[in-house]
């Protein structure tokens, strides 16, 4: 099964890339499915469809095409209501109005989060070939890619403890602070989420899942989807392309025109420079909106071309092991645009943490890797290499 996430600066247009290219899909004969995990729910506009058709579950708007835009309540009150009732009962004894107090126990970007878990039930489900994913803007995108990981941190590390601390110590706890103490309903709860969102990453990293890149011709534009491809490789996410949109045709004897396309050529010389190695689609703009299945099918043919939209790109993807001399191993890991001196490195036992201006990621070592020590490491060529070494040749960390 092919999984692709498409996602941009707000404004790019990668809704209607998304779209057209679900739309290209389906007309080739394969079982496809588009959803959105952007709370703007621009889908329906874009294949034009009407409102009240799209429902929470999947909608054929086309033959073997169909639109989802998930009920984020529905799958809240599914995934959350025990969390949400104990929450609700610690609001209340504080004497918080009901009104209120509901509002503060929804979690901020819910909708996007269970956005994903819907893309699980679907992924596990065997009924499509092809799911397309509409993703938020940039910065959600990576907030939201980065939370299995992080999310399981704190299962594994935390939780185990407060949940032997609130077992000991409930009565204790009731009397003195006057509010209920979470029960095991509360951490099934939250163990349940993680193990599910943890499914989604191992999903999402793997070989068949790919996330494109939408962009305009414009420097401010591209220095953020610059920022996001190197956030997804240090997530372990593979990048498979990058598509320019709403490019000025040449050849204009407009001067206001003239003047765009030489600024947008300049620009899409820095997108393939940034972009090596990646495919890069143009899409000129249209003289009208793509609105409706026929119109979107028409630009992602005209994006694409000849190229094949659902290819699975070969390599070894953003994170690998390699044997070196004598016997020492080197971890890498894809960077591009990151300098030595952007890179924070630790270890903490079996774990290495990276640190890339605010993004962290915190890497479980293979157990090869977790006996050894680090011998230091280096960026070369848009990638981090890590040497680690057995601890008699190691020479007292990363460098």
């Amino acid at each position: 099964m092919r999984i692709l996430l498409f996602t941009g600066k707000g404004g790019v247009g990668k809704s209607t890339v998304a779209a057209g290219t679900a739309a290209l899909a389906a007309e080739r004969g394969l079982r496809t499915l588009v959803l959105s995990t952007d709370a703007a729910h621009s889908l329906a506009d874009a294949y034009g469809v009407p409102e009240g058709v799209v429902a929470a579950d999947p909608v054929e708007v086309a033959p073997r095409l169909h639109l989802q835009q998930v009920d984020a309540q529905l799958r809240f009150q599914q995934s959350w209501a025990d969390v949400q009732r104990y929450l609700l009962s610690v609001l209340d004894a504080a004497g918080m109005d009901p009104v209120a107090a509901e509002e503060m126990t929804v979690i901020p970007g819910a909708e996007e989060v269970l956005a994903l878990l819907e893309l699980r039930l679907h992924a596990r489900s065997g009924r499509w070939d092809v799911i397309v994913v509409d993703c938020a803007p940039t910065a959600e995108t990576l907030r939201l890619l980065a939370l299995p990981e992080a999310l399981g941190w704190y299962i594994e590390r935390l939780l185990p403890i407060q949940r032997r601390l609130v077992k000991a110590l409930r009565p204790v706890l009731n009397r003195a602070a006057g509010v209920p103490m979470p029960g095991d309903s509360v951490f099934d709860a939250v163990n349940r989420l993680h193990a599910e969102l943890d499914e989604v990453h191992e999903l999402l990293a793997a070989p068949e899942s790919t996330v494109r890149l939408v962009l305009t011709p414009e420097n401010v534009v591209l220095a953020e989807a610059r920022r996001a491809y190197t956030s997804l490789c240090l997530y372990g996410y593979r990048v498979d392309g990058v598509v320019a949109n709403r490019v000025f045709p040449q050849g204009s004897d407009d001067s206001w025109r003239a003047g765009w396309v030489q600024a947008q050529d300049e620009v899409l010389g820095r997108v393939h420079q940034s972009f090596a190695g990646l495919p890069v689609w143009r899409s000129e703009y249209q003289p009208a909106e793509p609105l409706g299945v026929p119109a979107l099918r028409g630009f992602a043919a005209s994006l694409y071309a000849d190229a094949d939209p659902l290819e699975v790109p070969g390599g070894d993807g953003p994170f690998r092991v390699t044997r070196a001399d004598g016997g020492d191993a080197v971890l890498h890991l894809a960077l591009p645009f990151v300098s030595r001196a952007e890179v924070d490195l630790a270890r903490n036992g079996d774990e290495l943490v990276v640190t890339v201006g605010s993004a962290r990621r915190l890497l479980t070592l293979p157990p090869g890797l977790a006996r050894l020590d680090v011998a230091g490491a280096r960026v070369h060529e848009g990638e981090l290499q890590v040497r680690f070494a057995a601890p008699d040749r190691a020479m007292g960390g990363a460098r």
